[in-house]
């Protein structure tokens, strides 16, 4: 009879492990509000350095290719000095990128806090979500998971607020402002997560039982949940379950990040592989299906819409921030109850249908060049809204948690990272491209290419993604290893039933 599993009949979230999920989510909002405060900031940049479109396109953009770097070198990092530090690491870089950027005397020193705030993207974006999974119990993983994401939502709400306020001030010292006020709480939150636990899994990865042993006893419910936790934290880990060693355990080799990559990208295992394959489609598809550009651009496409007056324009845009950060609020509760792959499907579903209504609006309104087209305009700003909903329930959330949860302990972090990096160039490409891509095949036909991607979307995560909700993080391995075997069998049916009839 198999031995239930503790993390599973818990449903009761742990306080204690919300706190720290919380916490290390803070980082987030730091990210989020130096994307929103930007849009604004550089009308200011624009006028006080002179600076031309051109600049102002790579200022933007720059951040998401230096984000690539970071994301590669954290997993790397969090294996070797632990997730707690490697969160610290991330603060203080965006610290040093943020008074760079307030400092600001020319181009190149803002060019330079970019690109420094950047890396602390790559960081913060890796880590955090990481983090989250590894102190969270399966039953309350997807929330806890999911928490930066809606933490980047509030942020850009609240760099939308700051450039209201801070425009106010004289030209030279707004925008530095709005750029450098966010050291201030990147040295508060650098302080705050030292005072966190380090993850049970790393520590157990380390041969450092006891405090690992230490650490569950707070994140769990009881006593029983944590024994069980951690007992199949050092199965995964290659410990003997009945190890009664609990001060530290010598490794034949620790988890420092060595050999992960050759384990990652040479010679996978099947599930592995699987795996890998799952991350990276992910993290690609939530960009390449459009939402940079809604984000980004949306005040050029309610123009070609035909909302013209700015202050309905400015109106519009903070409703486009509003729904993201609304409709994630929603589904980090749904993620847990409904689970991954049916948040999924819907979302994309939905997104492909919001994606085609909003292209045959915008052509409608581009064949006849008449703003006047009420319905079409009505069209149009309904399933940007709509189209922002359904991204921000399913395809949003589900990225960060389902990529930072199937990989095994030792190649979590890297593996994570490499996904994050996919995910910023994907970034990248689609925010430096959207305008010629719309100028050379119509913003109605740039929007249809988006649905046709979202298609292509939904059908790879119906064929390849299993659910993962509920299941301890050690599980993933087996569940994975059957969707591989399960394949295996039926591509050898099919070949055995072909070489009969033949």
């Amino acid at each position: 009879m198999e031995e239930p599993n503790c993390e599973r009949d818990t449903p009761r979230m742990n306080k204690y492990a919300c706190a720290c999920a919380v916490i290390a989510s803070m980082v987030s909002i730091i990210f989020g509000y130096d994307t929103g405060v930007m849009s604004g900031a550089m009308i200011f940049i624009k006028e006080d350095l002179k600076i031309n479109d051109t600049q102002l396109e790579v200022l933007a953009g720059i951040l998401n290719l230096c984000a690539l770097v970071g994301s590669l070198c954290a997993g790397r990092t969090s294996d070797y000095v632990g997730r707690r530090y490697t969160i610290v690491i991330s603060s203080v870089i965006f610290m040093l990128g943020s008074i760079l950027m307030g400092y600001g005397p020319n181009f190149a020193v803002l060019m330079v806090g970019r690109c420094t705030a950047g890396f602390g993207v790559g960081f913060a974006l890796t880590i955090a979500p990481v983090y989250s999974a590894e102190i969270s119990s399966a039953s309350s993983r997807g929330f806890l998971s999911s928490l930066p994401e809606l933490c980047i939502s509030l942020g850009i709400l609240i760099g939308y607020v700051s450039n209201y306020f801070f425009a106010k001030l004289t030209l030279k010292l707004g925008w530095r402002l709005m750029l450098g006020i966010a050291a201030i709480p990147s040295l508060a939150l650098a302080f705050g997560i030292l005072k966190m636990p380090e993850s049970p899994r790393w520590l157990v990865l380390q041969g450092r039982l006891r405090e690992a042993k230490e650490v569950l006893l707070k994140v769990c419910n009881s006593k029983d949940e944590a024994d069980n936790r951690l007992r199949d934290i050092k199965t995964a880990a290659g410990i003997n379950e009945n190890c009664t060693q609990e001060n530290f355990v010598s490794l034949h080799q620790k988890s420092r990040g060595k050999g992960v990559w050759k384990e990652l990208i040479l010679r996978p295992s099947p599930p592995v592989r699987w795996m890998l394959l799952a991350s990276i489609g992910i993290h690609f598809f939530e960009h390449a299906t459009g939402i940079e550009a809604v984000v980004l651009y949306s005040p050029r496409i309610f123009k070609a819409a035909g909302v013209t007056s700015k202050n309905k324009l400015l109106l519009t845009t903070i409703g486009v921030g509003v729904t993201k950060a609304f409709f994630i609020f929603v589904a980090a509760f749904l993620l847990d109850k409904v689970g991954r792959r049916p948040l999924l499907l819907f979302s994309v579903g939905g997104m492909f249908f919001s994606l085609i209504g909003l292209g045959f609006g915008l052509t409608m309104i581009g064949h006849s060049g008449d703003h006047n087209l009420n319905w079409a305009i009505t069209l149009s700003i309904i399933t940007i809204y709509a189209y922002v909903a359904f991204f921000n329930i399913g395809l949003c959330p589900v990225t960060w948690v389902y990529s930072s949860e199937i990989f095994p302990s030792r190649l979590r972090a890297q593996a994570f990272g490499i996904g994050v990096a996919v995910n910023r160039a994907t970034n990248a490409t689609v925010s430096m491209s959207f305008i010629s891509i719309y100028k050379a095949i119509t913003i109605g036909g740039a929007f249809f290419m988006f649905a046709g991607i979202s298609l292509v979307a939904w059908f790879f995560f119906y064929f390849f993604f299993p659910e993962t909700k509920g299941r301890a993080l050690e599980e993933m391995e087996e569940i994975f290893t059957k969707t591989t075997r399960r394949d295996a069998t039926n591509a050898a049916g099919i070949q055995l039933s072909g070489t009969t009839h033949g």
